[in-house]
């Protein structure tokens, strides 16, 4: 099984970038995207026939967003879309949940807060956003083949960007009280972040890039998509890769996608 996730920074925009085109070529069983910026009834006829398609949209119009596309074939059971956000009196369609039962998987598209160093309000949403998500976890961490996949906007450390020290503790995404969440979820919790360990030594490879300045050329980005996953489906995990396109204007996103193989089998008939 493939499974790819992807910040598309506006679904729409994408679809005129070539998003259909990446699509076809990676052939993904399973697509999460993040920031989708859309309403609902417009996700699945930019994604394109082959594909049952779960949305769960922002309630501010124009904002975040998930998507899930399962090829079709597998069978969808239960979905939970949103978390339990007693600091948001609105779902800000970040979190949605597909049960994938012939596999006994189920599989999140999740778009993280990106917060702002410089705003104590945003990072204090952003914060209360990953406590919600950190208890989801904990609920989770039971079940023997989950993957969260998307944009959590947190670097792990040094490997997962590329200034590390001109950033470090200065901007979201980079600070130390973000980072420990995923030091806990990657070590307390026992997930695992399957790009690290299938590329273990490499520098990122990165999946974002600002759009300021030469970033994407000059490859100054950040590790800040995921695929964390339970120990059982990380053991089944076979190759990792990011696809980054091959120049500034061939891209459909500032994201990149990643894409990662599982060799799993169906656990009942499908």
């Amino acid at each position: 099984m493939k499974i790819a996730t992807c910040n598309v920074n506006g679904i729409r925009a994408a679809a005129r970038k070539g998003l259909a085109a990446w699509i076809a070529g990676a052939d993904p069983d399973v697509l999460l995207l993040q920031e989708v910026r859309a309403p609902d009834d417009l996700v699945a006829p930019l994604i394109g026939e082959g594909y049952q398609v779960i949305t769960w949209a922002c309630d501010i119009r124009g904002r975040a967003g998930v998507a899930v596309a399962v090829r079709n074939g597998i069978a969808v059971g239960e979905q939970v879309r949103g978390l339990r956000e007693a600091f948001s009196p609105v779902d800000t369609g970040r979190w949605l949940e597909v049960e994938l039962p012939d596999f006994g998987l189920r599989v999140v598209s999740a778009y993280l807060h990106s917060g702002d160093a410089a705003s104590p309000e945003k990072m204090a949403a952003k914060y209360a956003h990953l406590n919600a998500v950190d208890t989801r976890l904990t609920e989770l961490s039971g079940t023997e083949k989950v993957l969260v996949g998307g944009d959590f906007n947190i670097v792990r450390g040094e490997r997962d960007i590329a200034n590390w020290k001109p950033n470090h503790n200065r901007h979201s995404g980079v600070l130390d009280p973000e980072i420990a969440y995923l030091d806990r979820w990657f070590g307390e919790y026992g997930y695992v972040d399957v790009q690290r360990l299938l590329l273990p030594d490499e520098q990122g490879p990165y999946t974002w890039w600002s759009q300021r300045g030469k970033a994407f050329d000059n490859n100054t980005g950040w590790r800040i998509d995921y695929q964390l996953v339970s120990p059982a489906l990380a053991g089944v995990a076979t190759a990792a890769r990011v696809d980054r396109a091959a120049s500034y204007q061939e891209r459909f996103s500032d994201h990149a996608p990643l894409v990662v193989d599982y060799a799993l089998e169906a656990t009942r008939p499908a």
